[in-house]
């Protein structure tokens, strides 16, 4: 049966503090469902079944990439402690590693009415053109699923509700592996509820971002952002 719906768009301002330097933006993003807890903010502080995970050794340093800077609020500032939780732990579970593909937009339904003009959910349970339909695509592609059926879905990577504001809870409800440290082909998790996709680990510090819907445009884009700036990775889950 089709899934009850709720539509969330968090266009609140979030941020990260690295050395001194404050970034801020402000992205929706939609899932097919959104729960009330998470609506609330409460869950992300209480992941305590995350465990550090060491991968490499080689995602050190960074660079002077950002995107826009300004004077953090109390609220901003509590809200970076909250997150804090998130960075100092992750998970030990199974995961998968793939062989990423060069630089490009594939994303199947670039021209599908957004949900904002009363567009409806893809093949993969999100809405069209959003951040997490994008990464959900790419996951399935990587896994080389490009068409039904689909190796992931909203059904099974996202049950608990998928905006991604919401995707780490549904990492750790699964016992999938979240790191502070990045690997090509996982997923790049923002407080300010966007997701990317990572192309590439740069040996500079950096990692190389493509996405759906940054900054509100519901088209791809790509970037190369500092990886210590990253508030989480979540890796492909091994289904």
């Amino acid at each position: 049966s089709t899934p009850s719906l709720s539509r969330r768009a968090l266009g609140f301002a979030t941020f990260s503090i690295v050395g001194g330097l404050v970034a801020t933006t402000a992205i929706p993003a939609y899932g097919a469902r959104s729960t009330g807890a998470a609506a609330g903010g409460g869950t992300v502080a209480d992941r305590t079944g995350l465990q550090n995970l060491t991968v490499s050794s080689e995602a050190a340093g960074q660079t002077a990439v950002r995107d826009a800077f300004a004077a953090p609020t109390q609220a901003q500032l509590d809200e970076a402690s909250r997150q804090a939780a998130v960075l100092s732990s992750s998970n030990g579970g199974e995961f998968t590693t793939v062989q990423t593909r060069a630089v490009g937009d594939d994303y199947p339904w670039p021209y599908e009415t957004i949900d904002d003009d009363g567009g409806g959910l893809s093949p993969l349970g999100y809405y069209y053109r959003e951040c997490v339909d994008f990464v959900a695509w790419r996951l399935n592609r990587d896994a080389g699923a490009t068409a039904a059926p689909w190796t992931y879905t909203w059904g099974n990577i996202t049950p608990m509700g998928g905006s991604a504001w919401e995707w780490p809870d549904n990492w750790a409800a699964k016992g999938w592996a979240t790191s502070s440290v990045p690997i090509a082909g996982c997923v790049a998790w923002w407080t300010y509820n966007h997701v990317s996709y990572v192309q590439k680990v740069n040996d500079d510090g950096t990692v190389l971002l493509e996405e759906y819907n940054y900054g509100g445009r519901h088209s791809y884009v790509t970037r190369t952002f500092p990886t210590a700036q990253v508030p989480l990775f979540l890796y492909p889950p091994a289904l």
